[in-house]
């Protein structure tokens, strides 16, 4: 257990003695205001504020920063309040405490809303002050680190949170040892196996690599001196998820990655020409391998991240990946923004660290105006994207893109009216498809038309979420406009029917239990909902209906319904009634899989995956809450993808460790790819989710498997 004296040795040699006896007093008001608190593990809540502030006094933040981590917690979870704080540590620490408060008390809702809340006020509480994201992220590396004393489904939550959202994030600031730890902690507890069984594979090569290591090290660092060149080389492992990435993009196997070790040239120089100069060092010592070799000194990446990266053919010839940097390029490198962040009294961010801090803030802005909570994760999720590529403006500038990026990316991001107005691009001088994706190097050229709209299809192949934010908000404006025209004729058709008027019902106060029932605001909003499919204008009509005539339509639809079921087994909607349901072919849902529903006008209710392909195509108003309601045993098809070595009997023994799980195959597809592997397709049914990751577990132990995956159709 870490103690405030380990902590204090840390500090004491960059903050003053004032400062150091600031923390010491933070230090003594957490223990006693979280005394008798325990955490799930059974330690003493305090272990948790004090690792906290344990991992930022490692990044060597300021003091308000430090005090901040042992206090986070007090303000939500024991009787201190904001103005003690402020009392006995000033407006700075206060404002920050409270930054991290706001966004931890979130009660309302569901999981997904609050979710999408909690980094909704993240995002707000950044743009004050960055030191409040520090602590956030400094407080879930240690939940991380501690993950297992938490149930299974809040593992698998908490950590899928941390390397879709968090990782990312860490990424973007620039402080690169959080991105691997919490990729590689997520990695552990989101699949178990493939962890283990890389962890064991990495430590088997750990002797044979260590050896390697010190004489590519020896090489390099005997070549730099003949050249006068000063500085360092170190090589260390790769972290264990971007190998499995690396496995799993490549279909490779363990023994067919080479470049487990990263090599490091830190130069003492802080001249970049010097960089350039150690690159053509090592090239004259190895050949380059063709298309390896990334600038990222002349183009840095988003979160100003500098260096040389090259692969060469080295020693007895393993292909090598090494970087160069300077000293000061290697801090950011790994620190990121909290490298800058030294906060001195009356000391503020250098100007590139504030366009940094900007970049990050403009590049999440555009997502606080979407207010539908799936859509807002999705679309910050693709926000933190981390690859991308650099293109030219016709005038020359360089412009960022995630990997994937098209044409229509590149026109929202110059403004709204051009993505809107795109009627085709130039690349190199030469026309291209609008799903044409961007290369390195490309200089890209927007053709517009004055009065053209954007396209729905378009959502099929954009990648930045300034372009989905803005194609969806047009397209669901469009919807909208023929939903209120549709939802207005059935409304009056209804009424109608009954001998009403429905003009003259609109304006009277009994409206007002409809817009309560349905939680929305005005006619609009209802006449939008019966368009959409969302509210039933029966519905609406039983409210204006004498009792008699009610009961006789409800007696009517009762006799009508009778020994019918619209909804498969296993399916409940929320607040829906009297509706045809499917499920979506694209993703075969399963049981335990996160479930929406998608109302498509006449076709009742789609079921799909949360994270399906195809729900960012959709209107988010006309998604809704559907949950998994199993009563009876079924089962549910799900497509699968296993990759192997082509071996005689190998698809025998994949059969048989399928069947073993006893579930049955319903088809089977065999390819033999250009390299000479085996790719296996199949159908299966399987009774729920838990029971094909049972398939996928029995299919990974067959010795020639490369790879198991599930499959979705496009």
């Amino acid at each position: 257990m870490l103690r405030i004296n380990d902590i204090l040795d840390k500090v004491q040699s960059y903050l003053s003695p004032s400062e150091v006896e600031m923390i010491e007093k933070a230090y003594i008001f957490s223990a006693s205001v979280h005394q008798e608190q325990i955490r799930l593990s059974g330690e003493p809540y305090l272990t948790h504020p004090m690792e906290v502030c344990g991992i930022l006094a490692q990044m060597k933040l300021d003091a308000a920063t430090l005090v901040t981590g042992l206090l986070h917690d007090t303000v939500e979870d024991t009787l201190a309040t904001t103005e003690q704080i402020e009392d006995a540590f000033g407006k700075d620490v206060a404002f920050l405490v409270d930054g991290l408060t706001k966004i931890s008390k979130i009660t309302l809702g569901n999981q997904e809303e609050r979710q999408a809340e909690n980094f909704r006020k993240m995002i707000l509480a950044m743009s004050s002050d960055i030191r409040i994201l520090l602590v956030r992220l400094a407080d879930r590396i240690h939940n991380m680190r501690t993950l297992e004393f938490q149930s299974p489904e809040r593992q698998i939550y908490i950590s899928k949170e941390s390397l879709e959202l968090y990782a990312p994030l860490a990424n973007r600031l620039g402080i690169n040892w959080m991105k691997m730890e919490l990729e590689d902690l997520s990695f552990r507890y989101l699949d178990f196996e493939a962890y283990n069984d890389l962890a064991r594979r990495v430590v088997k090569k750990k002797e044979k690599r260590e050896e390697y290591t010190q004489e590519v090290n020896g090489i390099i660092s005997r070549e730099l001196d003949r050249f006068g060149i000063k500085g360092e080389v170190e090589g260390r492992a790769k972290h264990f998820y971007s190998i499995y990435q690396k496995m799993k993009e490549q279909h490779i196997d363990f023994d067919e990655v080479y470049d487990l070790t990263a090599f490091r040239i830190i130069l003492d120089s802080d001249k970049e020409k010097d960089c350039y100069e150690a690159l053509s060092i090592v090239h004259a010592l190895w050949k380059p391998v063709p298309g390896r070799f990334k600038d990222y000194i002349a183009m840095p990446k988003a979160n100003r991240y500098k260096s040389l990266h090259t692969t060469v053919i080295g020693p007895y010839g393993e292909r090598v990946e090494i970087q160069i940097r300077t000293r000061a390029m290697h801090e950011w490198a790994e620190e990121g923004i909290a490298a800058h962040w030294r906060y001195k009294e009356g000391r503020a961010l250098s100007s590139d660290d504030g366009d940094q801090i900007k970049k990050l803030r403009d590049l999440l802005d555009v997502q606080q105006e979407i207010e539908n909570p799936r859509e807002f994760m999705s679309n910050l999720k693709v926000a933190l994207f981390p690859e991308e590529v650099y293109v030219f403006t016709p005038n020359g500038d360089v412009r960022a893109f995630p990997k994937g990026a098209t044409p229509i990316d590149f026109a929202y991001s110059i403004h709204s009216d051009i993505g809107n107005q795109c009627i085709g691009a130039k690349v190199n001088r030469s026309i291209v498809p609008l799903k044409y994706q961007l290369k390195n190097g490309d200089t890209v050229e927007i053709i517009t038309q004055a009065g053209h709209h954007p396209s729905k299809d378009w959502l099929k192949f954009v990648v930045t979420s300034r372009a989905i934010a803005k194609i969806r908000n047009w397209v669901k404006t469009e919807e909208r406009k023929r939903s209120l025209v549709l939802g207005r004729d059935l409304l009056e058709k209804e009424f109608k029917k009954h001998h009403l008027k429905f003009g003259q019902i609109a304006k009277s106060s009994k409206m007002a239990e409809i817009y309560t029932e349905y939680h929305i605001d005005s006619l609009d909003d209802l006449m939008a909902g019966v368009g959409y499919g969302k509210v039933s204008p029966k519905h609406v009509v039983h409210h204006f209906l004498p009792e008699e005539e009610t009961k006789k339509e409800t007696t009517v639809a009762g006799t009508r319904k009778k020994g019918a079921e619209t909804a498969p087994v296993g399916v409940s909607l929320t607040g829906i009634e009297d509706i045809m349901v499917r499920f979506g072919k694209c993703c075969d849902p399963l049981p335990g899989d996160e479930i929406t529903g998608y109302i498509s006008r006449g076709r009742g209710i789609t079921v799909h995956t949360a994270n399906c392909a195809h729900i960012r195509e959709m209107d988010p108003d006309r998604l809704v809450d559907v949950q998994w309601d199993i009563r009876e045993k079924r089962e549910y098809p799900v497509q699968m993808r296993v990759v192997g070595n082509d071996k005689k009997g190998l698809l025998a023994d994949i059969s048989s460790a399928i069947t073993s799980v006893d579930v049955n195959i319903t088809h089977a597809e065999i390819n033999i790819s250009q390299d000479g592997e085996a790719v296996c397709d199949f159908a299966v049914n399987v009774n729920d989710l838990h029971q094909f990751n049972k398939v996928i577990v029995a299919v990974k132990k067959v010795r020639e498997v490369v790879s198991v995956e599930r499959l979705w159709r496009p």
